[in-house]
């Protein structure tokens, strides 16, 4: 439905999470993969709304998040990111580890913090700027 595997990934991660925490709301009028597959189904399209709506500002945020997170494969790239996490302030500090090596969708990390998907999506993007110009002022 969504064409893009990452986002098909994470739409994958958010139907169990929301199936988990909805338990309880299941009554067993049908099966279990019908009501997961639902579920699936409601994310996608909240996900399309939501690209239709901020399309512009994810095509920045996903180019610039593919530059960082290929930086991060590489282990000299690595170790200058994890040097300026060290000294990163909170909450980017820890949005952006939840999200690069937690491999965590922007709604369970605004679920952790209590806030919303979208101050996931916003500090993320806050600190992997920050990230960037540190790096770029140390080389």
């Amino acid at each position: 439905m969504v064409k893009n595997q990452s986002l098909a990934e994470e739409i994958t991660q958010n139907t169990f999470f929301k199936a988990m925490t909805a338990k309880k709301k299941f009554e067993g009028k049908s099966k279990e993969l019908t009501w997961l597959c639902g579920i699936a189904k409601n994310l996608a399209i909240d996900e399309c709304r939501r690209n239709a709506k901020t399309g512009e500002l994810d095509e920045v945020a996903s180019a610039a998040s593919v530059d960082i997170e290929a930086e991060a494969e590489d282990k000299d790239t690595a170790l200058r990111i994890h040097l300026v996490l060290h000294e990163l302030q909170e909450p980017y500090k820890e949005v952006f580890q939840l999200r690069v090596f937690g491999e965590l969708p922007f709604s369970q990390i605004g679920y952790i913090f209590g806030k919303t998907e979208n101050w996931a999506r916003v500090t993320y993007h806050r600190a992997r700027i920050k990230i960037q110009e540190r790096i770029e002022e140390n080389e």
